[in-house]
């Protein structure tokens, strides 16, 4: 296990001098490693509520110390970030609120936010500061031994700054992700949610959808289904094999935006079938070199690279 971390690598001091991740998944974990990675926190305290969790923690060396509980963890901590599903994270505030030293700042890494304010905001003490977040990266596995320091390269971070927030801790927040190698941007809370069930609750939906419609057609067969699965149907199932934890309470979070996003989809949809069943094969090319551009859009925004297989690469600490 690595002792607290002496700086940054351009030899500035730690952005944080104590760090407490509630939560040891894939981001925490990842945020362990690029913090330590640029030495951006003097020290990290993690707390996961599974005890298995916990000894793979202390196994792969995950945080200078892996603690028994959230209040030992959150002691004296100058950043605390909730690292758990957004269901879970109002419970977890509740908890650790009489714990949090005065002038500490919590956020967390929800993809939902609105909620997440909802559930957190009330149990949050007067002093300390209340900044939510959400890095828009991941993969599709999950657990303390899925992160890696370079997750956060390159993606972008949003950071949902509330009315009261104060301009040096945002400013603070803010360096941490930037150190960790992610663009930071700021959103208010709804469009936030409204943004993200565009970009990911929906699709996720669609995904987990055709994987369910596959399994469950009968005419055909399972190893047929895997045997023959091509780049589309591989990639939703790279999706659907997401966190199921996770994405329920997301699509229950975030209900309003998601369910708007779908009703215009299945417009769409409908569109799409009638053409099909009409044989009009202008409106299919002309839609389909519409979508085009929005790929093209993605790799000029470095979000992505025209490789084969989406540049996909290893994953190294």
């Amino acid at each position: 296990m690595s002792g607290p971390h002496e700086g940054t690598e351009t030899g500035q001091g730690p952005v944080y001098e104590r760090v407490a991740l509630i939560g040891l998944g894939l981001i925490a974990s990842s945020m362990y490693w690029a913090m330590q990675r640029a030495g951006l926190a003097g020290e990290v305290m993690g707390y996961a509520r599974s005890a298995e969790t916990r000894q793979t923690a202390r196994e792969i060396g995950l945080c200078d110390r892996v603690c028994e509980s959230m209040s030992e963890a959150v002691e004296g901590a100058d950043l605390v970030m909730l690292c758990v599903p957004v269901g879970g994270m109002g419970q977890v505030a509740e908890e650790i609120a009489p714990h949090l030293k005065p002038g500490a700042t919590v956020s967390d890494v929800g993809s939902v936010k609105r909620a997440v304010i909802r559930a957190v905001k009330p149990h949050i003490p007067d002093g300390v500061h209340f900044i939510p977040a959400h890095p828009l990266a991941g993969t599709e596995q999950s657990g303390p031994r899925a992160g890696f320091a370079t997750l956060f390269e390159n993606r972008w971070c949003i950071l949902v700054p509330l009315e009261e927030t104060d301009p040096e801790a945002l400013s603070r927040l803010r360096a941490l992700w930037e150190g960790m190698g992610a663009h930071v941007d700021e959103m208010d809370a709804d469009h936030h949610d409204l943004v993200l069930a565009v970009t990911s609750h929906a699709p996720h939906l669609i995904a987990y959808t055709m994987v369910g419609v596959a399994d469950d057609l009968g005419r055909v067969t399972d190893s047929e289904v895997v045997k023959y699965s091509a780049a589309g149907f591989r990639d939703f199932t790279r999706i659907a094999a997401s966190d199921p934890t996770m994405w329920r309470d997301v699509f229950l979070s975030n209900k309003d935006a998601t369910l708007e996003i779908l009703g215009r989809f299945t417009e769409e949809l409908f569109a799409l079938q009638r053409a099909i069943r009409q044989g009009d094969g202008d409106h299919l090319h002309e839609y389909f070199t519409r979508t085009r551009a929005i790929r093209r859009g993605i790799i000029e925004a470095g979000q992505d690279t025209p490789a084969p297989d989406f540049g996909r690469a290893g994953k190294s600490k």
